[in-house]
């Protein structure tokens, strides 16, 4: 992809076409020019954070180490600023502030915010995703939304991959007013998170229930649901013994590889959905910003099969994912299937990840009645218990 070009510039163009290799140097340079057309005074406009982690992801792709990883995680550090860039140069405030920026790149941004070149149109592996100041600009205006939220539907704790234990997780539920939380810890199959196997999975299960019970004694009205992220094959199998699984409350499965391959994958959903251990298909797509695209398939087949057996597709809150995204989120909408909320969360903090996966179902105008973490505890068991017994 070519590099945006600055307009009315005098000098050199930015480099075009990736001919040129971008260090600090040439950077700082080209972001100098930029600021001598400032000269009669400082113009702030309204570049979005969303256009800056596109700037940012441009620009990293023709900048030498280690320029280049500082500006691909300022890409995506750039969806987590909880204010847009643009105010903090308006309110005179340092942009070193913000997650992920640096001096140098901090002088690079606010070129770019005083004298805004053209943002290129993403491409599908960095389109459609939110900035958190988006999501809570949706939100803002449909309260709704927030005040109906009964829960989180996956995270994962110190028993696989996470960094929170599983009382943490709960009591920082607790706070955010939750009535359940599930603990998806990986399985087995997925070893490179720390999967569990079904023993560990037993041990696990002893300490949700002590973690509830404390939970009760504290007057806490939270219940931690006993689940798991489900590895599945490509074939849509599992990597646990179906006797385990029938032990939790719920299973979320999920597609950890093949992720990049280029043929339609429609058949390998429909055998996950009809897996009868799974209740929630999870990050569906399996994208991830800037890294990996996601499979191909027939979305609506796929949503009308869900529909069919009552259901959930996930909406992955976590900000590198946003899977689905708004697109397919209108799909689903249209078929009419379940619609399931998880923040993936590795640790109490990124519980707030919840604000993406509602602001995204908002947009799309998911039907509310088929969201399960606007449903009661009760109300969520008796409907897994109901997939279960179909």
């Amino acid at each position: 992809m070519p590099f945006p070009r600055f307009p009315d510039i005098t000098g050199p163009a930015w480099p075009q076409g990736g001919r040129e290799t971008l260090t600090p140097s040439k950077l700082h340079y080209y972001a100098g020019i930029m600021r001598m057309k400032n000269s009669r005074g400082t113009k702030i406009t309204s570049l979005s954070n969303s256009g800056i982690a596109e700037l940012l992801a441009v620009a990293a792709d023709s900048a030498k180490m280690p320029l280049q990883k500082a500006l691909r995680r300022a890409s995506r550090k750039a969806f987590l600023w909880p204010e847009e860039a643009a105010a903090l140069v308006r309110g005179n405030r340092p942009l070193t502030d913000l997650p992920g920026v640096g001096p140098t790149l901090s002088r690079i941004i606010r070129g770019w915010i005083e004298h805004p070149p053209e943002v290129p149109n993403p491409p599908e592996i960095r389109k459609r995703f939110l900035t958190v100041v988006e999501a809570r600009r949706a939100l803002a205006k449909q309260p709704a939304w927030s005040a109906r939220l009964t829960g989180d539907l996956q995270m994962h704790t110190q028993w696989s991959d996470g960094s929170g234990s599983i009382e943490e997780m709960a009591r920082a539920g607790s706070e955010r007013g939750y009535q359940f939380i599930a603990i998806t810890d990986h399985s087995k199959g997925l070893k490179i998170a720390g999967g569990i196997n079904e023993e560990q999975l037993r041990g696990q299960a002893e300490e949700i229930d002590a973690v509830n019970a404390r939970l009760r004694s504290d007057g806490s009205s939270l219940r931690v649901l006993k689940s798991i992220e489900l590895n599945l094959s490509p074939s849509g199998d599992g990597d646990m013994d179906s006797g385990a699984l029938k032990s939790l409350d719920l299973v979320l499965g999920c597609f950890h590889s093949a992720l990049r391959k280029k043929e339609d994958q429609t058949d390998r959903y429909i055998a996950a959905l009809r897996n009868p251990n799974i209740h929630i298909l999870g990050h569906p797509r399996g994208r991830i910003y800037n890294f990996r695209l996601g499979l191909n398939a027939d979305w609506k087949r796929i949503f009308d099969t869900a529909a069919e057996l009552d259901k959930a597709v996930e909406i992955d809150g976590y900000p590198d994912r946003q899977d689905l995204s708004l697109d397919l989120l209108k799909l689903a909408k249209q078929s009419g299937c379940r619609i399931s909320f998880g923040t993936d969360a590795h640790d109490p903090a990124q519980l707030r990840f919840m604000d993406f996966s509602l602001a995204a179902a908002a947009l799309a105008g998911v039907n509310p009645e088929k969201i399960l973490n606007f449903m009661t505890s009760d109300e969520l068991l008796t409907w897994a218990a109901g997939v279960r017994n179909r």
